[in-house]
C-alpha cells in the first residue's frame, strides 16, 4: 500500500509542488539525482567511469507539448556530444524514455517519438555509444517494443527494458533473446493492476529468474538490472552455465543505491553499469524510487529528521 501511494504521489501535481519549494529536499535528492545540468551529469560520469560503466538518463517524462520533446531530444544530442568530447563514449551511454521524447501527443506521438528517437540515436552512434529505451507503464509496451523494432533496423544495437513484474515478460524476452540485442531486465517500478503484472515480490522474483534463463540462453547482451544480491548470484550461476565471459552481460544498479556493492562487483572484474539520472524533472523519478525500496524510504525519513 505504500509503494503505491508513494507512486500515486509521483502524478501528484499538488505534491509536486509541495516538494520542489521544500528547501531540505535538494540535499536529499542528490543522492539519487546526479543534478540539474549537462555538466553535472558529465561530472559525475567521470567520477564513475574509473571503474564502472554508465547509463545517463536526462529526466523527464509524459510530455505533451511537442517543443518539449524536441527540447529532450537536443538535449540528449549536446550531452552525447559532450560524452565524445570528454572521451567517454565507450564507457557511458544513455537511456530515454518514449514519453519524454512524444510518445503520448495525440496526433502521430509514436512516429514522433521515433524521429526523435533516431536522432538521438545518430548523435550516440557517432559519439561511439548506444541508447537503451527505457519501459514505462503497460499501456506503452508495445508501442515501446515497436519502436525499437525500428530503431535496430538502422542501428541493432538499440537496447530496450523488460520489467519482469508484467506477466508477458518472458514471452517478449524469448522473442527479444535474438543476435545483438541489449535487454534490461529490472522488476518494474509503475503500480501496474493484477490482471497484468505479479503483485507479490515472491512472484516478481521467481518471474525474474525465469526471464534470466530465457536472456543468458538466448543469443543478446543480458543487461542484470537489481539491487538484490540473491539475484546478481543467480544472473552469475545462469551465465556460467550458459558459458558467457564476463563481457557477455552486465550488472546495473541505480546511482545512489548501494554504491558499496556496486563498487565490490565491479573489483570482482564483473561488468557493472550505474544508471544516472539528471535534470530539473526529478520529482517522478525520485518518488518511484523511494516507493521501490524500503531502505529508500528509510534514508529519506531519517535526513529529512535530521534536517527538519
Amino acid at each position: 500500500m505504500l509503494r503505491s501511494a508513494l507512486i500515486a504521489a509521483s502524478r501528484s501535481a499538488a505534491c509536486r509542488s509541495v516538494v520542489e519549494r521544500t528547501p531540505v529536499m535538494r540535499p536529499i535528492v542528490s543522492r539519487f539525482v546526479a543534478g540539474s545540468t549537462v555538466d553535472d551529469a558529465v561530472r559525475v560520469a567521470r567520477e564513475l567511469a574509473v571503474d564502472r560503466l554508465i547509463s545517463l538518463d536526462h529526466l523527464g517524462e509524459d510530455t505533451v507539448d511537442r517543443s518539449q520533446a524536441e527540447q529532450t531530444t537536443e538535449a540528449y544530442r549536446v550531452l552525447l556530444a559532450r560524452l565524445a568530447a570528454e572521451g567517454l563514449g565507450e564507457r557511458a551511454e544513455v537511456s530515454v524514455k518514449l514519453s519524454a521524447l512524444g510518445q503520448a501527443l495525440p496526433v502521430d506521438g509514436e512516429k514522433i517519438a521515433l524521429e526523435h528517437t533516431r536522432r538521438i540515436c545518430e548523435a550516440a552512434a557517432a559519439a561511439g555509444t548506444t541508447v537503451t529505451v527505457d519501459m514505462e507503464d503497460h499501456t506503452t509496451t508495445d508501442s515501446t517494443l515497436a519502436t525499437v523494432r525500428a530503431l535496430r533496423a538502422d542501428f541493432p544495437s538499440t537496447g530496450t527494458v523488460l520489467q519482469a513484474y508484467l506477466k508477458r515478460t518472458e514471452a517478449d524476452c524469448a522473442d527479444f533473446a535474438g543476435p545483438g540485442s541489449r535487454i534490461r531486465l529490472c522488476k518494474g517500478a509503475y503500480d501496474e493492476p493484477s490482471s497484468v503484472a505479479y503483485r507479490d515480490k515472491s512472484e516478481v522474483d521467481k518471474s525474474y529468474v525465469r526471464c534470466l534463463k530465457v536472456l543468458m540462453a538466448g543469443q543478446g547482451y543480458p543487461m542484470v538490472a537489481t539491487h538484490d544480491t540473491r539475484l546478481i548470484a543467480v544472473a552469475e550461476e545462469l551465465a556460467g552455465n550458459a558459458r558467457r565471459s564476463r563481457g557477455e552481460y552486465e550488472l546495473q544498479m541505480l546511482y545512489g543505491v548501494r554504491p558499496r556493492v556496486q563498487q565490490e562487483l565491479a573489483g570482482r572484474g564483473l561488468r557493472m553499469r550505474v544508471y544516472v539520472p539528471y535534470g530539473t524533472e526529478w520529482y517522478p523519478y525520485f518518488m518511484r524510487r523511494l516507493g521501490e525500496r524500503p531502505a529508500n524510504l528509510v534514508f529519506f525519513l531519517r535526513a529529512l529528521a535530521r534536517r527538519g
